[in-house]
């Protein structure tokens, strides 16, 4: 596992009951959200933890001094980022989560009936605790029975599980700190080593209106691994600029199974009716608009204006 240095204290954000989100990651801009009641504020080994209940956002997770999830909007990003990939992938039966300490990846997972085994891996176990007691809405993802939790390393878990899963997860926070090496070429390698033949990975993909310049260097860089690389956005008002994006890539399989060269921008089966129901934000016709990206993005990142 990696050293990390000490984590820092973000309390400077919070100003007149008033949390400020700044970053280095969004330069020039900031995104403020008024507080009712800080429920949470420490340090783990790892990152600053702060949970709040907020005037219109309810109750809200920041790590590092970055908004992480609130109750108001979070559905949006949890869905698409486990929707996606599964239902583009035909017979998804284990699936690994990478971060995701909050739980909320986990609860749309647990929506697949098909899946038969849901690991994560997270390094934070605070975040695990913290979500469990104040952001149950999320953390329930943890009570389902299918549900194994790893505390450690997501990299070395898949090094010790080679070809092992049919979607990986990776539900990271921004490049910094901890998180940073979950956007470095080595770990997009070893979650191709873990998948199965045919399978999905679904990383947290940033947003085109602040980081095409991240985006399209790491895209065109794991090319080679993967037989498809896409990336598809949401849009969700409490995370910088109001959108953030997936990067969605598939291992070859056998061409006769039909796991072959097919991408993920179309379902490739039917949402019960039941879960529609339940779901606010991703539909089968969400999913294919989601790969449709503005000019702009989809130039930067795929070097052409149309796909």
């Amino acid at each position: 596992m990696a050293d990390f240095p000490p984590p820092q204290d973000h309390s400077h954000l919070i100003i007149d009951n008033w949390f400020h989100e700044r970053g280095p990651l969004w330069p020039g801009q900031s995104f403020s959200l008024q507080i009712n009641k800080i429920l949470h504020h420490a340090r783990s080994p790892y990152q600053d933890i702060l949970v709040f209940d907020s005037a219109h956002h309810g109750k809200v997770l920041v790590l590092d001094g970055v908004i992480q999830c609130t109750e108001r909007d979070e559905f949006a990003y949890q869905e698409m980022m486990a929707h996606i990939p599964l239902f583009a992938h035909p017979n998804p039966r284990r699936v690994l989560v990478v971060g995701g300490g909050d739980g909320g990846v986990l609860r749309e997972i647990a929506r697949h009936p098909a899946v038969e085994e849901i690991c994560i891996c997270e390094l934070d176990e605070q975040v695990i605790e913290v979500s469990k007691k104040y952001l149950p809405f999320m953390a329930v993802g943890f009570d389902d029975p299918r549900v194994k939790v790893h505390i450690m390393d997501g990299a070395k878990f898949m090094e010790e599980n080679q070809a092992s899963f049919d979607v990986i997860i990776t539900d990271s926070s921004d490049p910094v700190g901890p998180a940073s090496v979950l956007f470095e070429t080595p770990f997009y390698k070893a979650m191709h080593d873990s998948l199965r033949e045919g399978g999905i990975v679904c990383t947290q993909g940033e947003c085109v209106w602040l980081h095409v310049d991240l985006i399209g260097p790491l895209v065109r860089a794991v090319r080679p691994l993967f037989e498809t690389v896409e990336y598809a956005y949401c849009t969700i008002p409490s995370y910088p600029s109001g959108q953030i994006g997936f990067i969605i890539a598939t291992k070859a399989g056998d061409s006769d199974s039909g796991k072959s060269g097919r991408g993920c921008k179309e379902p490739v089966r039917e949402v019960g009716e039941e879960v529609l129901r339940e779901l606010r934000y991703y539909t089968p016709e969400i999913h294919k608009a989601a790969f449709v990206l503005p000019a702009f993005a989809q130039k930067a990142i795929f070097g052409e204006t149309s796909k």
